[in-house]
């Protein structure tokens, strides 16, 4: 043996001979010596590279890192524990055969509703391995644990919702691979990252750094993230290796849609005070010479309000109107109209706000889905709009991703933050193929001759 590689506490520690020459190591990705044992030390998402350079330098390896999840491979009895009956499409064995071409890393990201679930359990089957599965709610960790249970003839853990239950294949939530991984990095050759995104946030990132698994995938509809931090997943899981848009898949394995969007004239009170809230920011950014062509610009601003009142009353000057023109009395009166025409149609309703979710609850008495809306009645209003006893629903933010969402056929949009990121995830809300060939239709209300109007140009 020229050097040993066992894990801990969330680190790959690295034993060298002590008669190895100094120079007989090739240069070894992530690994600095640690002071306390003398020993290299590297955090251990590095495992596949360092295992990598020792292996084209031709070193001697005693490879203890994967000894637990090799354990838990055996008393689970994969991989023959793990078989599917699942079918792929021709653009998901695509993805799939791009990612083993890439040594099993990467990101695919494709449209919700083009079946990225499916190309993952092919994955774990094609594997044979013990495995993490990583996801962002609740509600998702339901979905896959379902998923997964009814596939495999296995036991299936879960980290969170309530749950610390350890087995060869664990779904768990982000927040619970956060706080668990640094004492189970080494259970697992393989792990999945749904809404892999996510990872880009810094309170996540560690889920990831502190796992050995050499084998990792990222699933996504929207890789790229504006702060740039999809750059971090790259690092952590892979580049993208895989991407297909809604377009690509419309017509054949999604459904045909289109995108209206109808332009709202606010009352003239709003638009006096819409003016007005607007005037103020724009005024102060333009005496201050922040031009906003860099995101840190709005965070310089940000940090301007803690000390100077203008800066904060220019903020709060932004806030209000948007709110004006998201909340615009018009565009409750069009959505009426919508929901005349597509009376016979499954509708979802997006807001931004939550008041004005309870605003149309009321007025239009739809069933509403709100942060504040307990699991148990959330669950029980996607399975009425699932079965049918209810045709519409309105939500403030919490359907865009990590919710099994029921079919619909007609989304409408109120109001949102503008992202690339929201509009797809509300656009796949409604793309999944309908069992009469029919069409799919976006709704994309914006008040005239504002913000939100320019944001919704770009998209054209």
């Amino acid at each position: 043996m020229d050097v040993r590689l066992t894990y801990e506490d969330g680190t790959i520690r690295v034993d060298a001979d002590a008669d190895l020459a100094p120079d007989a190591l090739p240069p070894l990705p992530g690994v600095e010596t640690d002071p306390r044992t003398g020993t290299g030390r590297a955090p251990a998402h590095r495992y596949a590279e360092l295992r990598r350079a020792l292996q084209v330098a031709g070193v001697s390896v005693d490879d203890r890192v994967l000894d637990a999840s090799d354990r838990a491979a055996s008393e689970a009895g994969l991989p023959d524990a793990l078989a599917t009956d699942y079918d792929l499409r021709e653009y998901q064995r695509e993805a799939l055969d791009a990612w083993r071409e890439a040594d099993d890393r990467g990101v695919i990201e494709l449209p919700t509703g083009a079946g990225k679930t499916v190309i993952a359990v092919r994955a774990m089957v094609d594997l044979g391995v013990p495995t993490l599965v990583v996801v962002p709610t609740v509600d998702l960790l339901d979905q896959w644990q379902r998923e997964l249970e009814r596939e495999f003839d296995a036991p299936i853990g879960r980290f969170g919702g309530g749950e610390q239950r350890r087995e060869a294949v664990t779904v768990s939530t982000y927040d619970s691979a956060y706080l668990k991984a640094d004492g189970v990095g080494d259970a697992f050759e393989f792990v999945v990252f749904d809404e892999v995104h996510h990872l880009g946030g810094e309170g996540y990132r560690d889920a990831a750094r502190l796992l050995a698994a050499p084998a990792r995938l990222g699933l996504t509809a929207t890789f790229e993230r504006p702060d740039g931090a999809h750059e971090v997943v790259a690092d952590l899981v892979g580049d993208r290796v895989y991407a297909l848009d809604v377009d690509d898949l419309a017509g054949d394995h999604l459904a045909p849609y289109d995108i209206r969007r109808i332009e709202v004239e606010m009352t003239a009170e709003e638009r006096e005070r819409y003016d007005e809230r607007q005037g103020t920011f724009v005024e102060y950014v333009r005496d201050a010479g922040i031009t906003f062509s860099s995101g840190s610009d709005y965070q310089e601003l940000v940090k301007r309000s803690g000390n100077d009142p203008a800066a904060r009353e220019a903020l709060l000057a932004k806030q209000d109107a948007r709110e004006i023109m998201m909340n615009a009395d018009r565009k409750v009166e069009r959505l009426g109209e919508i929901l005349e025409r597509h009376r016979d149609d499954r509708v979802i309703v997006f807001t931004a706000h939550t008041d004005l979710v309870y605003r149309l609850s009321e007025r239009f008495l739809l069933p509403a889905i709100t942060a504040e809306t307990g699991a148990k009645e959330r669950r029980e209003i996607l399975e009425r709009f699932r079965d049918g006893t209810y045709s519409r629903v309105v939500a403030a933010n919490v359907l865009d991703e990590g919710v099994d969402v029921p079919d619909a056929n007609v989304a409408v949009l109120l109001s949102g933050s503008g992202s690339e990121r929201e509009f797809t995830q509300r656009l796949g809300r409604v793309l999944r193929p309908k069992e009469d060939g029919g069409r799919a239709t976006l709704y994309e209300l914006v008040s005239a001759e504002t913000a939100e109007e320019r944001v919704a140009s770009r998209r054209r």
